[in-house]
């Protein structure tokens, strides 16, 4: 009797997860979701990057300030995310406990688990191998920080994977609505962060030289201007957005507080050693790549790379589109070489931390191929699932998060509770209107509680990115 219960149980059990595999996933990542913001709203970590404190900043001043409105979305950080928080930043809570920013990073953890998920179906890789590669993005302490934050690297990361799967599926299936799809999601990555640029970029090369090869010019020219015309939307709007408001198309590259500014301003002062040294870069993002992703991780992602582009079970087509989780490694490294970035990392540049968390970009490829290795080395998988455990265990136990100590005390935090105590305690119960300059004390705004209408501040909201 119960030799049969056994196998049907079973086989219910396998039918109920094959039917409702990604609602269940779903479900899990979100409750991981909020306990982790919870967990860092009660740690007081999740406001602990000036950035984050500036984002809910210019979207708390779209809804309320001296002069309201769309203007206030400034010229250089990219509006997307801000213009999601303007739903609820109106909400004195939503803006100071950084849930209005950090709702999108938790959406796109989940959503970015569930395409990781997906992508490696669509590969061929079974539910082992899926869920590996799930587990490695969603346990990793870096991605569970940044999402419990209004920094834009997750929402960055949940745009730029929907391209990269889309685009799979074209490959795979060759159905024209997957390339839309694919070129929407690039749009929205092109919104909110250049890294986005890049991989329009990239992709609508992909797209034309894959149909070049397949049908010659004409298709490819076809294609190629389907793909881009709508990718490259995001980025029309944003060069008629600085036309417009600011009077030049390019006003978020070159402007006062532009990066390529405060880049030369670094050069100056000899900060900026990765310019025009290409081993440098390279070297300088891996070093970051190996401290968010974790060494262990990152050389798993890096064998299933290789097996991953040799496997002939593969599809050529499948294996072409995965060149897309390529992108953010290319474009970190060229912006580095080019001098258009700037990364510290403590021991082998300087002292301090900066822009560590760039090195978290490519954390969901990492994922997607160490979940695919796991799913070819089956002989061996109980020996790396041993020693992922081991890796985690002792993530979590040392709470060794990079991305964490680059908001508390590396360059990326700025501690402002001295001044902002002050202006709270000498102008809160008083009338009349404070005279400060948001492009470098924007944190001192947040910090003080006061209501964004007494401040005045620069003309149209135009602030100093980090990055």
């Amino acid at each position: 009797m119960e030799e049969n219960i056994t196998p049907r149980f079973f086989g219910r059990l396998k039918m109920i997860l094959d039917r409702y595999e990604v609602s269940i996933l779903s479900l899990v990542l979100s409750i991981i979701s909020v306990i982790a913001f919870v967990f860092y709203y009660q740690n007081g970590l999740g406001l602990a990057y000036n950035d984050a404190r500036s984002h809910l900043d210019i979207g708390r001043r779209v809804v309320e300030g001296l002069s309201p409105g769309f203007a206030q979305l400034g010229s250089v950080w990219l509006p997307l995310t801000h213009l999601l928080m303007t739903l609820t930043v109106w909400n004195d809570f939503m803006w100071h406990s950084g849930l209005a920013g950090a709702l999108w990073s938790m959406i796109s953890f989940v959503g970015t688990g569930v395409l990781i998920h997906l992508f490696l179906k669509e590969l061929g890789v079974g539910r082992v191998g899926r869920l590996t590669g799930v587990f490695l993005f969603a346990a990793n302490i870096n991605i569970l920080y940044l999402q419990s934050t209004a920094m834009t690297e997750l929402v960055l990361l949940g745009t730029m994977t929907a391209a990269a799967y889309f685009l799979l599926l074209f490959y795979t299936r060759g159905i024209l609505s997957f390339l839309i799809l694919s070129s929407f999601f690039v749009m929205l990555a092109t919104l909110v962060r250049y890294d986005g640029w890049f991989l329009l970029f990239f992709s609508s090369l992909m797209i034309f030289f894959s149909s070049f090869k397949e049908g010659g010019y004409r298709k490819a020219e076809g294609r190629f201007i389907l793909f881009a015309t709508l990718g490259g939307f995001g980025v029309f709007l944003w060069l008629l957005w600085n036309l417009l408001i600011f009077g030049d198309p390019l006003f978020f590259a070159f402007g006062p507080y532009s990066a390529h500014t405060q880049q030369q301003d670094l050069q100056s002062a000899g900060m900026l050693p990765t310019k025009g040294d290409w081993f440098l870069s390279a070297k300088m993002y891996f070093y970051a790549l190996a401290y968010n992703t974790n060494a262990w991780v990152l050389a798993l992602g890096f064998v299933g790379t290789i097996l991953l582009f040799l496997d002939r079970r593969v599809s050529r087509n499948a294996r072409f589109a995965s060149l897309a989780l390529f992108a953010p490694l290319f474009f970190n490294i060229l912006a580095l070489y080019l001098g258009h970035s700037v990364l510290f990392i403590q021991g082998l540049s300087g002292d301090t931390w900066f822009n560590i968390r760039y090195g978290i970009m490519m954390m969901p490829s990492v994922a997607i191929f160490a979940g695919f290795l796991m799913e070819r080395m089956a002989g061996i998988r109980s020996v790396l699932v041993g020693t992922l455990a081991l890796v985690f265990f002792f993530q979590f136990s040392s709470a060794d998060a990079v991305t964490i100590d680059d908001g508390r005390v590396g360059s990326s935090q700025k501690n402002v509770t001295e001044v902002s105590t002050w202006l709270r305690e000498h102008a809160g119960g008083r009338d009349g209107y404070i005279l400060i300059s948001a492009a470098s004390h924007d944190s001192i705004i947040f910090s003080s509680g006061l209501p964004m209408k007494r401040f005045i501040r620069e003309e149209r909201g135009i602030l100093s990115p980090r990055d």
